[in-house]
């Protein structure tokens, strides 16, 4: 069993950074692949990045290519987006989760966080 709280959300002026935490608790962070997802008001949950165990390999979805970094701390079992060059339409709730296989599809994990809301200001 795991549990994910995220923190570090709010608002923030277009162009601007945030960094989002996801503490987990639990055994074997490390043996869970890491995600970040975002769902809109009125749209459907999004993808945005994953990170494997070691933090070796990471995926991004294409929308956030080059702005956000995704990353872990095994040490401190906590997962790290770090968002810059926000646009209005990064706007959502932030969800991070975990998965044993590396995935962009949000079925394919098995424990979610509460989510975090980030508005971006025009």
């Amino acid at each position: 069993q795991v549990q994910l709280a995220e923190s570090g959300g709010g608002l923030v002026q277009t162009g601007g950074s945030l960094r989002l935490s996801c503490a987990a608790s639990g055994r074997s962070f490390r043996n869970y692949v890491m995600g970040w997802f975002r769902q809109a008001l009125g749209k459907e949950r999004e993808f945005i990045a994953a990170i494997g165990g070691t933090g070796s390999v990471t995926y991004y979805a294409d929308s956030v290519k080059g702005r956000f970094t995704i990353s872990r701390d095994g040490a401190k079992n906590t997962a790290y987006l770090q968002m810059s060059g926000l646009k209005p339409e990064d706007t959502a709730v932030y969800y991070c989760a975990a998965s044993r296989w590396a995935s962009r599809r949000g079925s394919e994990y098995d424990y979610w966080g509460q989510g975090t809301q980030v508005t971006v200001s025009s």
